[in-house]
């Protein structure tokens, strides 16, 4: 009979052992865990405004170089970016893309102008208000 109650005082005690975490417990790791995306969220997210501005800049770029293909192949610039996928004017050897003209990062159309006021064209972006002009990521980018 003696054996019988250790057995059953050992059982008691790994059941003790098993128990789950306290509310209070679960509450101090939330707020841990909160304050730590409080401080690394605006860092992440601040990035995303640069590297939509990044991807603009490269796009244009990528658009510049065909651009200039089309003007080596037909002697001069093309009357809209459409062009450079689709023309029937003499010369023109491409596609100069390999896929359709993107949009830019924030969804808008990139504004092209033959011929540019000040250079041969003005190729550019209006940033994430899609309105000329602006600051921050609202502001234009160009080539």
């Amino acid at each position: 009979m003696h054996r019988k109650n250790i057995f059953v005082q050992n059982k008691l005690s790994k059941s003790s052992y098993c128990r789950g975490f306290t509310l209070i417990e679960l509450l101090i790791v939330m707020v841990i865990l909160g304050l730590l995306a409080s401080l690394v969220a605006p860092k992440m997210f601040g990035k995303i405004g640069s590297s939509k501005q990044k991807t603009a800049q490269t796009q244009i770029e990528m658009l510049s170089t065909a651009l200039d293909m089309y003007r080596l192949d037909v002697g001069h610039y093309p009357d809209s970016l459409k062009e450079l996928r689709h023309s029937n004017k003499p010369n023109w050897q491409g596609p100069y893309l390999p896929k359709n003209i993107p949009n830019d990062p924030w969804g808008n159309a990139y504004v092209y102008k033959f011929p540019g006021d000040i250079t041969d064209y003005e190729l550019m972006s209006y940033g994430s208000d899609g309105k000329l002009g602006g600051e921050g990521e609202s502001s234009d980018i160009s080539y």
